[in-house]
């Protein structure tokens, strides 16, 4: 395993490529999305998940990262996996599912970033951390919320009662 500025320049650059499937995935999901609630919820997040993508990339550009070649693999094999398993993916919400799992995945990397960079002395990733969580939680809240209501949508009709309850549980906490 690498270590010192090595191993620093090895997980930005998983994060970029990791962040970047992320992206794409909102960007696409935009245009796809048969939900108005979910292609706006895409709309509006992209411009701070483009934003921490270039924070990534300009970060990663600072510490000479990201060999452009194994960058350009990482990045094709993660999109053609991301896209066969959109392409087996016939509803909103299971792609909406996916979403939130890659964003509770950046959102873990961003606060990793944040307290090793307080613990190293490092603002710059440490701010790229905090920045990064805070966006991505909000983002994944908001998400789970869309989320629980397309899972009750989907299952109403089986069970009359079933479904009022759940609507009112759903109602009570957003």
């Amino acid at each position: 395993m690498d270590r010192g500025n090595a191993f620093l320049k090895s997980q930005i650059d998983n994060a970029v490529t990791q962040h970047g499937a992320f992206l794409s995935a909102l960007e696409a999901h935009e245009e796809q999305a048969e939900d108005p609630r979910f292609s706006d919820l895409c709309a509006r997040q992209l411009p701070h998940m483009r934003e921490h993508q270039h924070m990534l990339e300009e970060y990663q550009s600072q510490l000479g990262g990201g060999s452009g070649i194994a960058r350009t693999v990482i990045g094709t094999t993660v999109s053609a996996v991301r896209d066969l398993a959109d392409a087996a993916r016939e509803s909103d919400y299971i792609r909406l599912v996916g979403d939130i799992v890659m964003a509770r995945q950046s959102e873990d990397a961003f606060r990793t970033f944040r307290e090793a960079g307080k613990m190293m002395g490092n603002r710059t990733l440490q701010e790229i951390g905090d920045i990064g969580e805070r966006r991505h939680d909000a983002y994944v809240k908001e998400a789970s919320r869309l989320v629980q209501h397309m899972f009750v949508e989907h299952v109403q009709g089986v069970d009359g009662a079933a479904r009022k309850s759940a609507f009112n549980r759903l109602d009570a906490t957003t």
